[in-house]
């Protein structure tokens, strides 16, 4: 791995929440999951194509959208980030909004590493814009499209950003982090036959 600058995406963020060593090994030692085999996130992937397909000419006039963009990448090289959103919402009183879809249902809590993705994607957002970024969404796709607004604080930025911190890290420095804390994980885990405990 080459010891200059790297750019991180929310995906990597979410592994790392996961488990700090799915980026030691993925992305330092460059050993592969082979998660494209895996159901859900083909799945997943199919409702983000078909998505782009449907919603072209949709505005939710609910959260007084005055445009959005679809499919945006976007990239930081202050924040050393990268990543494509979903739906950039410009929203009429000068602010943005990311809304991302998700293919899950919406069980009565937001999860962390959702939460993580969006703050990363107003991130970039504030960035490439210069616009305010408050707060974002999440639509639930198995729970008929249920919209979830998450606000965005400057804990929540601070707390992304030390995250990516850790990721350079690991990316960097080749160094060797603590794996999760919770055991369950790393049962079917697709790197625990080599995983130094």
């Amino acid at each position: 791995m080459e010891t200059n600058r790297v750019s991180i995406t929310p995906s990597e963020v979410i592994e790392y929440m996961y488990c700090p060593r799915f980026i030691y090994f993925m992305l330092y030692l460059q050993i592969p999951q082979h998660e494209e085999q895996s159901y859900k996130v083909q799945v997943g992937r199919d409702i983000h194509k078909e998505k782009e397909e449907i919603n072209k000419n949709y505005i939710r006039t609910k959260l007084d959208v005055k445009e959005k963009l679809i499919s945006q990448y976007l990239s930081s090289e202050n924040y050393q980030i990268h990543g494509i959103v979903d739906e950039i919402l410009f929203i009429e009183d000068g602010t943005a909004s990311p809304l991302d879809y998700k293919f899950a249902e919406y069980n009565g809590k937001i999860y962390e590493t959702y939460k993580s993705q969006i703050v990363m994607y107003g991130l970039l957002i504030e960035e490439n814009f210069k616009v305010p970024v408050k707060k974002g969404y999440i639509v639930y796709t198995r729970s008929k499209n249920k919209l979830m607004e998450i606000e965005i604080t400057k804990k929540d930025r601070q707390k992304v950003l030390s995250t990516v911190d850790e990721i350079i890290r690991i990316l960097q420095k080749g160094y060797y982090p603590e794996g999760t804390k919770y055991k369950s994980r790393c049962l079917d885990c697709c790197y625990r036959n080599i995983c130094v405990k």
